[in-house]
């Protein structure tokens, strides 16, 4: 009886490990509850960080939106559009005559979309019907609705491009300009695609 009593008396004397809370971390320890900094590191900040970056990088390289400004471009492309563009880093090898080009203009101040119309070096005509020749060569322009009749001649220099708008009685483009070459590096990159109106939503040609 009595060496029952004395090992009761010992077990009750032995001290009482601290209950463990939280959860286990996979390395045979419990993390503590409540804020983890390292934590909210890892699995939140520094994935989003990633993210953000990598689109910020796509947006400069590769890709950007941009909102067409008037409505030279009808029935192509409606006035305010919404479009999404590629990045175009050397016109010379990826421009082709008939693409849908975006551009800034210093003499206007502002990006613009028009239709590429002359390469470096040509010569470019049109006469008093609004049809245009390139290098004596008549061009076939189906996206042309609305035809103009002023006239004009143009020497595109080496190093730069000749656009026009597929609205030609409304199109203030190159015909209309003081400047009407647009120089190489002053081209951002090719319209592919109209996002909104959703009446025009698909690929631009």
């Amino acid at each position: 009886m009595n060496e029952n009593h004395d090992l009761y008396e010992n077990e009750a004397k032995k001290p009482i490990p601290p209950q463990q809370t939280g959860k286990e971390n996979g390395d045979g320890e419990f993390e503590e509850p409540g804020f983890n900094f390292k934590k909210l590191m890892k699995e939140w900040v520094i994935p989003a960080a990633l993210e953000i970056a990598v689109v910020l990088l796509l947006f400069k390289f590769v890709f950007f939106f941009v909102i067409v400004p008037t409505g030279s471009m009808v029935p192509t492309i409606q006035e305010h559009s919404f479009l999404f563009a590629t990045r175009v880093h050397n016109p010379e090898k990826s421009l082709q005559r008939g693409d849908i080009v975006v551009f800034n203009s210093d003499e206007l101040g502002m990006l613009l979309v028009k239709r590429l119309i002359g390469l470096p070096g040509e010569t470019v005509v049109v006469d008093e019907s609004g049809k245009v020749t390139v290098n004596g060569v008549p061009l076939e322009e189906p996206y042309v609705k609305n035809q103009d009749t002023l006239p004009g001649e143009f020497q595109v220099p080496v190093d730069s491009y000749l656009f026009f708008g597929d609205n030609r009685s409304g199109s203030g483009d190159a015909r209309r300009w003081q400047q009407p070459y647009i120089p190489v590096q002053k081209i951002t990159g090719e319209a592919r695609f109209t996002l909104w109106p959703f009446s025009n939503f698909g690929l631009l040609d």
